[in-house]
Formats: C-alpha cells, sequence, structure tokens
C-alpha cells in the first residue's frame, strides 16, 4: 500500500502488489459506467434495451443461457446495479481484504476474490438445477454482484486469524469469527427468500473461503492457475522496460549509527541479509498457526519477513 485510501484507490493501476484496491476500483467502473447507461437509456425511452444488454453480463441460472454466454460466470462478480448494494460489498472487501493482504499477499487476495465467485457461481448452478423448490424459476433467474467473492475474503480471513477484533458501532469489539459466522448463517436462513440466488452464491463463496485457507495451510494453493492467468495479462499489457529491483536496509557502522544503502539487482556484487534464507512450507504453516493462535502482531521481523516472500511467490 502507498497511501490512503483515496490516494491508492486512485493510483491502484500504477503499482504492483495492489489487488485489493483494484479490484475495488474494477467494481467501482463497473458500476458507474452501468449507472450511467441505465439513466441514459432509460430516460431516452429504451429501458429494455438496457435491460437485455446487462443481461448479457449477470450470470443466469439456466444451463442452456449459460453456454451462450460462458463469460458472465466472471463478469457477474463485478456487477452492481443498487448503490447500496456495491456499497455493503466494497465496504466488506476493504476491510477483511486488508487482513488478507497483510497475512497473504496481493496476488492470494485476488486468487481468493476470484475463486470465491467462482465457487458461488458454480454452488448458485447446482443447487438451481437440482433443488425442486427452484425448478419454476431456472429459466428466468440471474445473478449479479461481487458478494460471493466478498464472502470468500470475510471467511477466508476468520479462518487465518479468527480471534482478530473489529469495533462496530453499538456492539463494541467483536472477533471476526462471529461476524463471519454470522453472515454465513443468515445467507443460510434465507437462502429460500426472495433473493435466494445470491444468498446460496455467498454460501459457496464462504465454504471456499475457509477451503482455500486450510489447504494453503497444508502447503495446496487452489489459486495457482488463477494467478498465472493474472500474470499473463500483467505481462500483455504491462510495460516492456526490464525492472530493476531495488532492495533497501540499514547497516550499524562501528560508531553505532546506521547507514542506509541502494542495491540494484543487477550490480555485480550482493551483500548477505541476515535471515534471507527462504521460508519452508513448514515454517509457514507454524507462522500461521501463530498467527490464528496470537494475532499478525505476535510475530517477530524475521516471521513477517518470511511471510511476506511466501505470499509474493
Amino acid at each position: 500500500m502507498y497511501g490512503n485510501f483515496w490516494e491508492n484507490l486512485k493510483n491502484a493501476f500504477k503499482h504492483g502488489d495492489n489487488s485489493l484496491y483494484k479490484l475495488i476500483a474494477i467494481n467501482l467502473i463497473v458500476w458507474a459506467v452501468f449507472m450511467v447507461l441505465r439513466v441514459v437509456m432509460t430516460i431516452g425511452g429504451i429501458g429494455d434495451t438496457y435491460g437485455s444488454l446487462i443481461s448479457w453480463f449477470m450470470m443466469p441460472a439456466s444451463l442452456p443461457k449459460l453456454a451462450i454466454q460462458p463469460w458472465s460466470i466472471f463478469t457477474y462478480m463485478f456487477l452492481h446495479e443498487g448503490i447500496f448494494h456495491i456499497l455493503f460489498n466494497m465496504l466488506f472487501l476493504y476491510w477483511f481484504g486488508l487482513l488478507i493482504h497483510q497475512y497473504l499477499g496481493s496476488r492470494k487476495l485476488a486468487n481468493l476474490y476470484i475463486l470465491g465467485g467462482l465457487a458461488g457461481g458454480l454452488f448458485y448452478l447446482l443447487i438451481y438445477n437440482l433443488a425442486p423448490y427452484f425448478s419454476n424459476s431456472v429459466d428466468s433467474s440471474m445473478m449479479l454482484g461481487a458478494s460471493a467473492g466478498v464472502f470468500a475474503i470475510v471467511v477466508g480471513a476468520a479462518t487465518l486469524s479468527p480471534n482478530t477484533t473489529f469495533f462496530l458501532i453499538l456492539l463494541g469489539p467483536v472477533k471476526i469469527k462471529y461476524i463471519a459466522i454470522f453472515y454465513v448463517v443468515l445467507s443460510f436462513a434465507n437462502s429460500a427468500g426472495v433473493n435466494a440466488g445470491g444468498e446460496l452464491a455467498h454460501l459457496g463463496g464462504a465454504l471456499m473461503g475457509f477451503l482455500y485457507v486450510t489447504q494453503l495451510r497444508k502447503g495446496n494453493d487452489w489459486g495457482v492457475p488463477i494467478q498465472k492467468v493474472g500474470i499473463f495479462f500483467e505481462n500483455l499489457f504491462g510495460s516492456n522496460r526490464p525492472r530493476v529491483k531495488v532492495s533497501f536496509r540499514k547497516t550499524q557502522n562501528k560508531s553505532g549509527s546506521f547507514s542506509s544503502f541502494n542495491k540494484s539487482a543487477s550490480s555485480s556484487k550482493t551483500t548477505p541479509v541476515k535471515g534471507g534464507s527462504e521460508a519452508t512450507q513448514e515454517e509457514i504453516d507454524r507462522i500461521l498457526d501463530k498467527i490464528a493462535d496470537k494475532g499478525y502482531d505476535a510475530l517477530s521481523k524475521d516471521e513477517k519477513r518470511k511471510l511476506f516472500e511466501f505470499s509474493k511467490k
């Protein structure tokens, strides 16, 4: 992160390791574009055309319709219409996404969001096409919103660091594991209501959040395929100029004061850094367990460094 919220959001696409703000920015841009289209087309008397247009980006419950617009299983998770819909989704994405970014890094945050959206969409499809309750509405049901990806991040953060505390208005300090449990139970209770499709997607995303972090602790990163696709597009649309890596550290001289230096990766000389050994999977598992038990602040500087370096793999 490079500054305050608005500064990070404004420069979301100018920096690497910034997927939290990129996700928020993409959702806001897509919302703004469709909001303008809806207003302009409705006033212009072609509101029905707008309805047909946005439906191509919403995810249908009908398998034949999905076969015609397969991209919608990705586009639906960045699509909102109501202002409060996107507001609450982005607030939860930001609050809990900061934890995932801090513990696991930028790439794994993006992995979890996308995997949560995919899992939510697939769970929505499965239940709508198998449960008798939805048999009469499967052909007309469509879904949009980032909730499945956001729920994956909420539950993923709660699985990773369940005792982290948020201070909520009127309630005071509440551990995030209880926040996650509350919203999962609420989604389950409403899964036969008017927003059944969205609530089912929440449950699918929540399950993915739990499984992703659990598997990550075992050394299995389910997000590797998502990450590879992301790196491909970064290389495709990024600058072709070679990137020079710069390291910065302080060394203590004989007088006890500190001097700073920058070292280009292209330099012919290198200076070993204390504790610079690569972390093993066992060490990362131990660090994650320590976070879950005592919180991120309990980690030593070397443990934080190893976790950060591991998150960039």
